[in-house]
């Protein structure tokens, strides 16, 4: 028999029965919350979502959002500091419709990137992160330069190691280390610009979610239709979806490809 909403609600309301949460169901949106009752800080669950994963995986799939959940719930409820930390903030990469603001109303540190994309700060915290919040760094008189000269620079430390593929005579890179900061090595100009040194076609670069960074040389039309279609079926399976557009990399700044890729057609 398949899981529907109103039994998962039930087996969730039994999972988190800590006197230190609080739950909800809002049924018209079928979302289950989950927040700690002293901040009401907490995170909100599509329960169809979790019903279809329990369908094909089973109590597995329950078991793995309860650690992420309590996880999540920890980070929340901690007071973290940013001094003595400075090796653990780096960038994070977001589409500009994902939120500025914390559920709390605190305003989230962020940078502006592309016109599908904004720069986001994180505390890496071992099993997941923390978003930077302007609160956070006023706390410990940081400035958001600090920030982003800490975070760029850690940036560049993460290995740029990827998997190769060739296609129509079209070269793809894939970085995906599952270290949650695979995306943000879009930021990493040096690498960007050793690879554009090293392609003869156009180089073009994708985020289509969190864990994972394309890079192709594109040398003819049918490349750019495969990096279209790729980057458009990473986007639809990616856990933190981030942008279904790529981008031509050229003279250190990020084009939409499918405006220049239009242009060099044309010609």
């Amino acid at each position: 028999m398949s899981m529907t909403s109103i039994k998962l609600r039930k087996i969730l309301e039994k999972r988190f029965a800590n006197s230190d949460y609080r739950t909800s169901y809002n049924r018209e949106k079928d979302k289950f919350r989950i927040e700690w009752k002293s901040t009401k800080e907490g995170m909100s669950i599509t329960l169809g979502a979790v019903a279809a994963k329990y369908n094909e995986r089973g109590e597995q799939a329950l078991d793995e959002l309860e650690d992420h959940v309590v996880e999540a719930l920890r980070i929340m409820n901690e007071k973290p500091q940013l001094s003595g930390m400075e090796k653990h903030i780096f960038p994070v990469i977001r589409s500009t419709s994902f939120p500025t603001e914390t559920k709390a109303g605190k305003k989230l540190l962020t940078d502006e990137h592309t016109a599908e994309t904004r720069i986001y700060y994180a505390l890496d915290m071992g099993k997941s992160y923390r978003l930077i919040d302007e609160d956070m760094v006023a706390a410990e008189n940081w400035t958001k330069e600090r920030i982003n000269e800490v975070a760029t620079f850690n940036v560049r430390s993460l290995t740029t190691k990827h998997a190769t593929d060739k296609v129509a005579d079209n070269d793809f890179y894939f970085i995906a280390t599952q270290d949650g900061y695979d995306a943000s090595r879009i930021l990493n100009i040096a690498f960007l610009e050793e690879m554009k040194a090293n392609c003869s076609g156009d180089l073009v670069v994708a985020v289509p979610h969190q864990d994972v960074l394309i890079v192709a040389d594109i040398k003819n039309d049918t490349g750019y239709d495969i990096i279209a279609q790729m980057t458009m079926q990473f986007f639809a399976e990616g856990r933190i979806p981030i942008t279904s557009l790529p981008f031509i990399y050229e003279d250190q700044s990020l084009e939409p490809i499918f405006i220049l890729a239009q242009k060099k057609r044309k010609k």
